[in-house]
């Protein structure tokens, strides 16, 4: 057993199973870290045993132990036809009995993402070291890659997470602000956005500051919200942290409008005092047709296992270099080479990076690793082919229900002001209770888990309009 004090002793393999250095394997770089693309009758062959090497031996930059990846650029709009949506409704394997019209809450994953999964947890159930050996720090950059073209951003500034909730635990944890500066938020953000910023303010001693942005979602307009968040900001505020997608009323944010409203009072500031602009965009992500350069925002973080229909506990956080300057990690990564290093030799890492914002530890790496199936899924179908179906199925369910007496539609018809989420109200009924009407009709809803609930419904690409027509038909039976 080391005692205190004492020196660690690792030896290449230490190094080679938390991916710090790349397994030489016979045969070119490419082939050896050659990443699977359809389910092998058997699993790949052992690599051969590695050359010992010192100790203390540890990478010195941050990704110049692997080969290079392929540079994955997404597909131009309108490069592709819409798909066959009956085609595509079968690479789920869901109960079909049930009309689901919850992808907002938790995934079920389309076959490829279901047979990548199944393909490396069989290879490591088989040959759990040397698959990990082999895989891990090219497979978690394949997917850091594909979320970046999938978003436009390149990938040394994507990071890996659990969950919208770790990545905005890990984002607002790690903040360098400090007494005397503040954070700007909304009344109307989720328990995640809040508590997080609570916790981090009680360590840190920074201030959170709460604004409304409307005075009802169903009649917000972009002018009169980005009119009340700069007239909010002082010379005391550090940080914007909103949600692009309102998981309440299901209200969109103009997140352009307010990133170029930002950029006078930021232009008028030293770089250390200006403003980040950070966002939980779970419910735009796999949603919307744009990009973190089209939004303008600086962090964005989403959970990939709802509207990606990703795999189950993974997630993503990009990031702008502005904001990483302002960030100092809080849990030790082992994607970052670097950060080993410094360890190693008893220096500072330097400053934050993607990579050392990704959380280090063993984790589901089936499905940390099938994340670039779930982004290749989404672009196989085209991002803009996505967002028009949900738009329109979303559209079809807010104009069936506004025509009723008995409902009240919380979320803008416009599409503008809205995504996939949509909140009503059903007179004399609370929004549990219309929930557990729904479910008798076998439809699957939510309830908003706010003070103020809403009943939810959230159509997805793996709907038809008769599933929006057939729960249309229920609701009307509720008056």
């Amino acid at each position: 057993m080391r005692q205190a004090g004492e020196a660690p002793k690792l030896n290449r393999r230490h190094l080679l199973a938390i991916g710090l250095v790349a397994a030489p394997v016979a045969g070119a770089a490419s082939e050896a870290a050659a990443w699977p693309t359809r389910k092998p009758k058997t699993p790949p062959p052992p690599a051969p045993a590695p050359a010992a090497a010192p100790a203390t031996e540890a990478p010195s930059a941050e990704f110049d132990d692997e080969p290079p990846l392929p540079q994955a650029a997404p597909p131009q709009p309108g490069s592709r036809p819409p798909p066959d949506w009956g085609r595509l409704r079968a690479q789920w394997d869901l109960d079909w009995s049930d009309v689901d019209l919850s992808a907002m809450l938790f995934a079920a994953n389309p076959r490829p993402v279901r047979e990548a999964i199944t393909r490396h947890r069989m290879a490591l159930d088989r040959n759990p070291i040397t698959y990990l050996e082999q895989n891990n720090k090219r497979g978690q950059n394949l997917s850091r890659a594909a979320a970046g073209a999938y978003f436009g951003v390149p990938r040394d500034h994507v990071a890996l997470c659990e969950s919208t909730t770790a990545g905005i635990g890990l984002l607002y944890g790690s903040l360098t602000l400090r007494y005397g500066q503040e954070v700007l938020t909304s009344v109307h953000d989720y328990y995640v956005t809040h508590e997080s910023l609570r916790l981090s303010s009680l360590r840190n001693g920074f201030s959170v500051r709460k604004i409304t942005l409307h005075d009802g979602a169903e009649t917000a307009s972009t002018l009169d919200i980005v009119s009340r968040i700069t007239r909010a900001i002082t010379p005391a505020t550090r940080v914007l942290a909103l949600t692009w997608v309102h998981s309440s009323t299901g209200l969109k944010l103009p997140i352009r409008a307010i990133a170029d409203a930002l950029k006078p009072i930021n232009a008028g500031r030293p770089p250390a005092d200006q403003i980040i602009f950070c966002v939980d965009g779970v419910h735009g992500f796999g949603v919307e047709n744009a990009t973190l350069p089209e939004l303008g925002c600086d962090v964005l973080v989403a959970g990939c296992h709802k509207w990606l229909f990703g795999p189950r506990g993974t997630g993503v956080v990009f990031f702008s270099p502005q904001a990483l300057q302002k960030l100092s990690p809080v849990i030790p990564s082992f994607l970052a080479s670097n950060a080993y290093s410094a360890w190693i030799g008893g220096y500072d890492p330097g400053p934050a990076t993607a990579a050392r914002m990704t959380p280090g530890g063993f984790k589901a790496f089936e499905h940390v690793w099938a994340l670039a199936d779930a982004f290749q899924f989404h672009q196989s179908i085209g991002k803009e082919h996505v967002a028009k179906r949900t738009q329109d199925l979303a559209g079809q369910l807010k104009s069936g229900l506004a025509a009723m007496p008995h409902v009240r539609v919380r979320t803008p018809i416009s599409p503008t002001m809205s995504a996939g989420i949509v909140s009503f109200d059903v007179a004399g009924m609370s929004a549990r209770g219309v929930v557990s009407r729904l479910r008798q009709w076998r439809i699957i809803g939510s309830a908003a888990p706010y003070g103020v609930s809403h009943a939810r419904l959230t159509p997805s690409i793996r709907n038809t309009p008769d599933d929006v027509a057939f729960a249309l038909k229920a609701i009307a039976a509720l008056g």
